[in-house]
């Protein structure tokens, strides 16, 4: 959004702020699917991250790309949900999760497939700002902005998380 746009839609042009968040409703969801690997919480994630983006668009400075203050948004939803849940899963819930994963990835390569399970076994501040970093590109900076730590927290959460993943892959091929 350039900032025209942005006073714009604080001015109440919701047209135009709709339109915004149509563009980056898939971006949103393919994000917290990456992040969740659950695709129905993706898209209540983006539904809530949605709703709280129009309630708070007046408290978008503009400093960032529209689409990184909705990623934002997005992270701390989907964080909030996850705390709220607990994740009591009974067996028939995580039989019902495995068979959906597994019909999600019969079309993509063996390999893919061990990745994504091994980034999916990272508790979530590891494995977020992987996600954001390798999959999405942004920088340390950003990220750190996004997720509300430090930099150097953000830069040893990664370092971390990949030697998480290299020695979970690693006991896959050996």
């Amino acid at each position: 959004m350039d900032s025209n746009d942005i006073q714009l839609a604080k001015q109440g042009d919701q047209q135009l702020l709709a339109k915004r968040l149509k563009e980056n409703y898939s971006f949103l969801v393919k994000y917290v699917w990456k992040m969740s690997g659950d695709e129905q919480l993706a898209y209540d994630v983006t539904q809530e991250t949605l709703v709280k983006a129009i309630q708070k668009i007046n408290q978008y400075k503009g400093k960032s790309s529209f689409s990184s203050w909705l990623i934002q948004i997005a992270t701390h939803t989907y964080l909030d949900i996850k705390r709220k849940q607990n994740r009591a899963f009974t067996y028939e819930q995580s039989e019902a999760a495995c068979l959906k994963r597994d019909e999600i990835t019969d079309s993509m390569p063996a390999e893919w497939y061990d990745v994504q399970q091994a980034l999916l076994q990272l508790e979530d501040q590891y494995r977020i700002p992987i996600v954001l970093k390798h999959y999405y590109g942004y920088d340390y900076e950003e990220i750190a902005q996004m997720t509300k730590a430090k930099t150097g927290t953000v830069k040893s959460r990664v370092h971390y998380g990949l030697k998480q993943l290299r020695k979970e892959l690693g006991e896959h091929e050996g």
